[in-house]
């Protein structure tokens, strides 16, 4: 089988006869399919066939990729919601968040305050997304698109 470069059938055409026709265009003869009754082959620009080829590989296969937010205990208001707002964002275009609480000094004195903020956090994205890993002793809290 045999389709030039508009895209127009031929049928099944002899291998010497589409090789003669892909040298005339100045493309390149590339097999497409390979069936055992008649194998698909396309009269094209082979460096370009596989340029769109590994072009539309890596948009297909983008994973969603991960967002990290690091917290102190004693944010404020305003900061918390600007990481809130942003992680919203990132939640709406399919990308992972994970939230990480960062203690220093005394601070670890009072983790409790640490996992109320991440419980704080779960509520607030509580319709964007779900929780994925919720993890109290090394205070990180991962979300993903509901």
């Amino acid at each position: 089988m045999l389709i030039d470069k508009d895209g127009t059938n031929h049928g099944v055409t002899d291998t010497q006869e589409a090789l003669a026709l892909a040298k005339q265009a100045e493309l390149d003869l590339v097999v497409v399919s390979e069936r055992k009754s008649a194998p698909v082959a396309k009269i094209l620009d082979f460096g370009r066939f596989r340029y769109d080829r590994k072009k539309n590989q890596k948009q297909n296969s983008s994973k969603p990729s991960l967002k990290e937010v690091k917290l102190r205990p004693n944010v404020g208001d305003a900061d918390y919601g600007v990481r809130i707002k942003r992680a919203l964002q990132w939640l709406k275009k399919g990308d992972m968040v994970r939230f990480q609480v960062r203690l220093r000094g005394r601070e670890h004195q009072h983790r409790d305050r640490a996992i109320d903020l991440l419980k704080r956090v779960i509520a607030d994205l509580n319709s964007a997304g779900e929780v994925q890993v919720f993890d109290k002793r090394a205070l990180v809290l991962q979300v993903v698109t509901a």
